[in-house]
């Protein structure tokens, strides 16, 4: 007891000691910031467990089981009718370091006297060091609306007043990642001072003779191009180039032994056949995948059925090619495949004299992992007739899913298709913009697309595009109504463009035609719905500026009422 101050001064609790105060602040601050952390986890760990976003690469198994077998017959839906390949998830700025070609890049011609000229004949020779880089300049100064990357030296027209020359460039604006080719007619005269003219270009590859020859396509020397910039593109992500000579050859055997020493893969059944191009896709990706994690060459069967989606006697059609649609000159390039056909006459010559061993799998459970110690030449995988369960995306699915890994980057478009779309942006001259209409059975389908059909009007489309599209622009329509009339009113305000206005590109005769023809042993082939689809939203996707349905002209939502999400 202390009785200095008359009573007792009892001692204080620790916690409430001037010298602790500091203490407890920082003991109180770590409880609030741990009981904080501790509710924010518990938060995130429902709503990842609850939480489906719309990219089907995260949907669950049901999800993309109903995502993969939808019978919807909507055309232009990029989500259903047109699958992304390998170009879609090229970044555009791949080719921001290369150098474009200006005219200030181009030599000025050389200076010729009257006197060394006047001799001269009226036939003009291609080879002439003053024609090249006078055809250069013309060229830049006459398409302002591309870049232009590399040129090919003049060659010969069919006559002694026209040379040929190709060129390789990118639209200005352009959102895609690809360079594209062209090759022109160049009608050039002689003046009296010994400079040359320029009497007329011709039309979008009208410049046959200048079209690569084999060496030029494969090599692309400096001394072909003439000026051009360093390729810096590494070897493996390469970008397509549009009007090279396709060859989509189907590759021979190397040699007999190398057959019988291969590893290889094979599918066999299946539900996917006939499913929408996007289910297919995800299927035979997944197998691509699984051939590349167990280093074996993928056996894949050309021949396709085409879903009935996109057929015009709307019943699935079989007997197409996976040629048709996409580009197998750079999947055989760049993966280990081999055509079906050809890999049973091998097996069946081989199996009796090196006694070839196959490994059987039925449906999906064995996992890749699982297959990696096999020996066995040949691992089939032999899928059963219950849909869902002989889906062979199945097999990429649960814990391969972050193994096994689908190449996009092996799969590209159908360079012939996309010969079309490049024929059409440049007829319009790579300036244009485009506006995409979705009508159809949407349109009329009001319970789910409520406002669908009164924002499609051709009333409202110009209502819309008021301070999107400058009046007088060309204006690609790309749209499922096949009464191209329905939009004549927007013809007063601007210069309309339909993807029917340029079916010479595919109609008999053209080069797409014959090629098709050829690559179909005779027989010529139909511009089918997929076609039409994929070329119209190339088209589209090339615009300068592009007005979608769902995120410009209406409110509803893309797959109906209510599911709008950030992207649609």
């Amino acid at each position: 007891m202390n009785w200095m101050g008359g009573y007792s001064r009892l001692p204080r609790p620790g916690g409430f000691r001037p010298q602790n105060l500091g203490q407890n602040a920082i003991s109180v601050v770590g409880n609030f910031c741990f009981t904080f952390f501790v509710f924010g986890v518990v938060i995130f760990t429902i709503i990842a467990a609850t939480y489906q976003p719309e990219d089907p690469l995260f949907r669950p198994y049901t999800k993309i089981t109903s995502f993969f077998t939808s019978t919807s017959k909507a055309t232009f839906r990029s989500d259903e009718s047109v699958p992304k390949t390998a170009e879609d998830f090229t970044p555009l700025n791949q080719t921001a370091f290369a150098t474009f070609i200006n005219v200030t890049d181009v030599s000025a011609p050389t200076t010729t006297s009257e006197a060394d000229c006047s001799g001269s004949s009226g036939a003009i020779d291609c080879t002439d060091p003053d024609v090249f880089p006078f055809m250069m300049r013309v060229a830049i100064e006459r398409f302002t609306n591309i870049h232009f990357y590399k040129f090919g030296k003049p060659v010969q027209g069919p006559n002694g007043s026209s040379c040929d020359m190709a060129w390789r460039f990118r639209p200005k604006d352009g959102k895609r990642a690809a360079f594209y080719k062209d090759y022109r007619r160049f009608v050039i005269s002689r003046l009296s001072d010994c400079s040359y003219s320029v009497d007329g270009i011709g039309e979008y590859h009208s410049g046959l003779n200048a079209r690569k020859k084999k060496k030029f396509e494969k090599q692309g020397s400096e001394a072909e191009f003439g000026p051009q910039s360093e390729d810096l593109t590494p070897p493996e992500e390469k970008l397509p180039v549009v009007g090279d000579i396709v060859n989509d050859t189907i590759p021979t055997v190397e040699s007999e032994s190398k057959f019988s020493t291969g590893k290889y893969l094979i599918y066999s059944g299946g539900g996917d056949r006939c499913k929408n191009m996007k289910h297919f896709l995800w299927s035979f990706l997944c197998s691509l995948g699984e051939a590349r994690y167990l280093n074996r060459t993928l056996v894949m069967d050309l021949s396709m059925c085409l879903s009935s989606m996109y057929t015009s006697s709307h019943q699935d059609e079989e007997g197409k090619d996976f040629r048709f649609y996409f580009d197998f000159e750079h999947l055989k390039d760049s993966a280990s495949v081999m055509e079906q056909g050809q890999f049973w006459t091998e097996w069946g010559k081989w199996q009796k004299l090196d006694s070839l061993s196959l490994h059987l799998e039925e449906g999906f459970r064995v996992t890749p992992m699982q297959l990696v110690d096999v020996t066995d030449t040949l691992i089939m995988r032999k899928f059963g007739s219950v849909e869902p369960d002989n889906y062979w995306y199945r097999v990429c699915e649960g814990e391969t899913e972050s193994v096994v890994q689908r190449p996009w980057q092996l799969v590209r478009k159908s360079r012939r298709l996309l010969e079309i779309v490049s024929a059409i942006s440049t007829k319009l001259n790579w300036d244009f913009d485009s506006v995409h209409v979705v009508r159809g059975e949407k349109a009329s389908n009001t319970e789910l697309w409520p406002n669908l059909a009164r924002d499609t009007m051709p009333e409202a489309i110009i209502s819309a595009l008021r301070y999107k599209v400058d009046e007088g622009r060309n204006l690609y329509i790309a749209s499922d109504e096949p009464d191209t009339s329905f939009f004549d009113p927007l013809k007063e305000k601007y210069i309309i463009h339909f993807l029917d206005d340029y079916n010479g590109l595919w109609g008999e005769g053209s080069e797409w035609y014959n090629e098709m023809k050829a690559l179909n042993n005779g027989s010529p082939i139909e511009f089918d719905g997929y076609m039409r689809v994929a070329v119209d939203t190339e088209v589209f996707l090339r615009g300068k500026k592009q007005v979608e349905t769902f995120n410009d002209l209406t409110k509803d939502c893309r797959d109906g009422i209510n599911t709008c999400t950030a992207s649609s």
